[in-house]
């Protein structure tokens, strides 16, 4: 493979001067400079949601100067006997300190009866998912993290009403505040909220800096302190990124790698091959999901897109398509992966190798993929700042909400077929529910001979995470994969809405939607107040106008969308599809 440094090598075959003319581009109009001179017309002649969205080219060194009143923090909580923290958000704040927690496990700290704390984020509205965290955790020793940029996002308020009430339930009204913190804007919603129910701590972030791109900063750096990682070590080698990419001499053999990232993927996207398939080592494995939602929120838009590709098997080079581009971040020591990377390269795929350390280098891959990002997003011609589809969802989830509030019931839809406890909801009849599946795959496009306008498939999971689901899915996800050669992605509902769901209703219309329901043996009521006992929605009924709400906005947006409802054994039917023959 040729070689930028030692932590950054690439073989692009056939791209390769497409590249380097690209690079030569970046460097005759100063794109590095003017990024960092916060300069909107790198992307768009208006400074709308672009000027105020660049603060976390910041974020590091900003943070280097917050160390001290997090660390005084997370000692506090720790001396205080908390032994777990529970962070409710949604996409950009809650996929970082999963990646955090994911790659750091659990660390005792000293004195050994003061460990860090065991960090879990709650990131759906299945009704299973909010009770199993409730009977997972001690209310008494657990720190409840209330994180939402804008302070409104309906699901974190949903999880912070229906927690508040457990907690001052458990230990009284006077003692229920000091189990919260939260992580916000300036004068949002949340931070007039913490101060009426006296939270412990309210962490006000850089207004300026978007959900997607907050991981370098309270929003990531907080929980990332909570498990135990050494902050200084971290935002070091962060700010060592960021310092590089202030590198103007944008080429190959240069210093930023991350902007060689960024034209790399844009490059790619425009010749076809806009499916960036990210393959990891295990232990570094959930950034991948951090990445996604990166890549797809803020480059899914205006009729383009690149689809990030997380968690796929490696196949042979053969299974795929030429709509691929991979990226391989290789964790020193686990060569796994590496012999099936060099068959991908011998077979003329292009492949970017990414060489981690330690999982400290998190902090310079986080920046590195931000940058790369931004400058992706203007090879393509949008703003990757703004999130201009996500908003239909919602307003028709609203909507779904206020029926079932005037009438005591969602929407329902007519079902085209029944068969072995599936009940299928398709704009065609068929015979049985894997015929159904067959027939809604056999619509992907399969693209030009260089790739593009290739489909690809999504799997929308509005059902209970669980392990066996995950592993169902997976199998579903490799079937049809190695049966029609296509891309595939998998997402939890309503958990994909804040990442990849602006991608599936902004991109160029290429992906083939399968939304699967289930009953809910278990619900939740939502509290209208925290602090109150009344309720008028909850969150089984949420989750399912979420559902109803994104398969119209799919729809409207004409997008390919077929339903399966997998009835009380969610296992079994998805297994019942695996055996079908695709």
């Amino acid at each position: 493979m040729h070689t930028t440094d030692k932590d950054f090598s690439y073989n692009l075959g056939n791209y390769q001067a497409t590249v380097e003319n690209a690079l030569a581009d970046l460097r005759k109009n100063k794109i590095i400079e003017r990024i960092w001179a916060h300069d909107h017309t790198v992307w768009k002649p208006e400074p709308t949601e672009i000027t105020n969205r660049l603060g976390w080219l910041h974020s590091p060194e900003l943070m280097i100067d917050s160390i001290a009143e997090i660390n005084a923090f997370v000692d506090k909580v720790r001396r205080d006997g908390f032994t777990h923290a529970l962070l409710l958000g949604m996409g950009g704040s809650s996929l970082a300190p999963e990646v955090y927690r994911f790659t750091f496990g659990l660390r005792r700290g000293e004195p050994a009866d003061r460990p860090y704390l065991d960090l879990a984020v709650l990131d759906s509205t299945d009704p299973g998912a909010v009770l199993a965290h409730d009977r997972r955790v001690d209310p008494a020793k657990t720190l409840y993290i209330v994180s939402t940029k804008s302070g409104g996002t309906v699901e974190t308020f949903s999880f912070f009403k229906y927690f508040y009430n457990r907690v001052m339930y458990e230990l009284g009204t006077q003692k229920a505040g000091a189990h919260f913190v939260a992580i916000t804007d300036p004068g949002s919603g949340l931070q007039e909220t913490a101060k009426k129910y006296n939270f412990r701590k309210t962490f006000l972030n850089d207004p300026n800096i978007g959900g997607r791109y907050s991981a370098l900063s309270y929003f990531g750096v907080v929980p990332a302190a909570l498990v135990g990682f050494d902050l200084n070590i971290l935002l070091k080698r962060a700010l060592m990124m960021a310092d590089s990419c202030k590198d103007g001499n944008t080429q190959l053999d240069a210093e930023n790698s991350a902007a060689c990232l960024g034209v790399i993927m844009g490059e790619m996207a425009e010749a076809g091959r806009d499916k960036i398939t990210i393959i990891a080592s295990p232990a570094i494995s959930s950034f991948g999901a951090w990445a996604e939602q990166l890549i797809a929120e803020s480059t899914g838009k205006e009729g383009k897109g690149i689809l990030p590709v997380d968690g796929e098997n490696i196949l042979a080079p053969s299974e795929y398509a030429q709509d691929r581009f991979f990226v391989y971040l290789r964790l020193d020591g686990d060569s796994r992966h590496d012999e099936k990377i060099n068959a991908l390269i011998d077979a003329g795929h292009p492949v970017v190798q990414l060489a981690i350390h330690n999982v400290y280098d998190l902090g310079a891959e986080f920046f590195r993929w931000e940058i790369a990002t931004i400058i992706a997003g203007r090879r393509l011609g949008i703003n990757p700042f703004d999130q201009p589809n996500v908003e239909s969802a919602k307003v028709l989830a609203r909507n779904m909400v206020a029926a079932y509030q005037k009438n005591g019931k969602l929407p329902e839809l007519a079902p085209t077929l029944r068969s072995n406890g599936i009940t299928v909801y398709a704009d065609e009849l068929s015979r049985n529910a894997s015929e159904a599946l067959k027939s809604f795959l056999a619509r992907a496009g399969r693209g030009h001979e260089h790739g593009a306008k290739r489909s690809y498939v999504t799997l929308q999971a509005y059902v209970k995470p669980g392990k066996e689901i995950n592993a169902a899915l997976h199998a579903l996800r490799t079937k049809i994969k190695t049966s029609w050669r296509l891309a595939t992605t998998v997402g939890y509902g309503p958990r994909f809405l804040h990442s990849t769901g602006q991608l599936h209703k902004g991109d160029a219309g290429n992906g083939l939607f399968i939304q699967f329901t289930a009953d809910m043996p278990e619900d939740a009521a939502i509290p209208d107040k925290a602090g109150e006992e009344k309720s008028s929605i909850s969150f089984g009924v949420l989750k399912m106008a979420q559902a109803l709400g994104d398969r119209q906005a799919l729809l409207d947006a004409g997008r390919r969308v077929i339903r399966f409802d997998l009835g009380k054994d969610v296992v079994g039917a998805l297994k019942q599809l695996v055996e079908a023959g695709l």
